[in-house]
C-alpha cells in the first residue's frame, strides 16, 4: 500500500481517532499486510467523554463547538498522537444518518483533521448516500488525506 510505504520511508508511525465511522479507517489500514510496521492504533472516540478523556478535547470545546466540528477534530488528531505515542494521525466527526442532522450540520457532514509531525490541519467535507456510503467515503478521504500530507 501506498501509504504505509510513505509512512515507513519517513519513519512515522500513524494512528486514529474515529467518533463516525466507528473504527472502519483504522480496519481499512489494518487490511494491508505489514501495517503493524507503521500503524500504531486507534481510538474510537463516539462518547464525548471519551474524546475528553482519551483524546484531551477540552469539555469547553465540545459544548462550545459541538463534536461535530474543526475545534473538535483539530483536538482530537492531536490528541490521538499523545495517546498512542504516534507522529501521524487522522481524526473523523461526522454525521453519517440518516438520523442526527440539523440545518447547521445535515447528514453527511463530517470533519477530518490530520496530524504529521506536528502539523494538525482540518478538512470540512459534505457526503451524500446512505449511512454505510458517508462512512466509506469519510474512509476514502482520510486516506487520500494522508497521502497528501506526506507527499504522496
Amino acid at each position: 500500500m501506498e501509504l504505509g510505504r510513505a509512512l515507513s520511508a519517513r519513519g512515522l508511525w500513524l494512528c486514529t481517532a474515529e467518533s463516525c465511522t466507528g473504527g472502519l479507517i483504522s480496519s481499512a489500514l489494518t487490511d494491508v499486510s505489514g501495517s503493524s510496521e507503521w500503524f500504531r492504533g486507534a481510538v474510537v472516540a463516539y462518547a464525548n467523554e471519551v474524546k475528553e478523556s482519551l483524546l484531551q478535547v477540552p469539555r469547553e470545546t465540545l459544548e462550545g463547538h459541538g463534536a461535530v466540528s474543526e475545534p473538535v477534530v483539530l483536538a482530537m488528531a492531536a490528541g490521538v498522537c499523545v495517546t498512542l505515542g504516534a507522529s501521524c494521525s487522522v481524526a473523523v466527526s461526522g454525521i453519517a444518518g440518516p438520523t442526527g442532522g440539523s440545518p447547521d450540520k445535515p447528514v453527511g457532514t463530517v470533519w477530518l483533521a490530520w496530524c504529521v509531525d506536528g502539523i494538525v490541519d482540518a478538512e470540512l467535507k459534505s457526503f451524500g448516500g446512505s449511512r454505510a456510503e458517508v462512512k466509506a467515503q469519510t474512509v476514502r478521504a482520510a486516506v487520500k488525506g494522508l497521502l497528501e500530507r506526506l507527499g504522496g
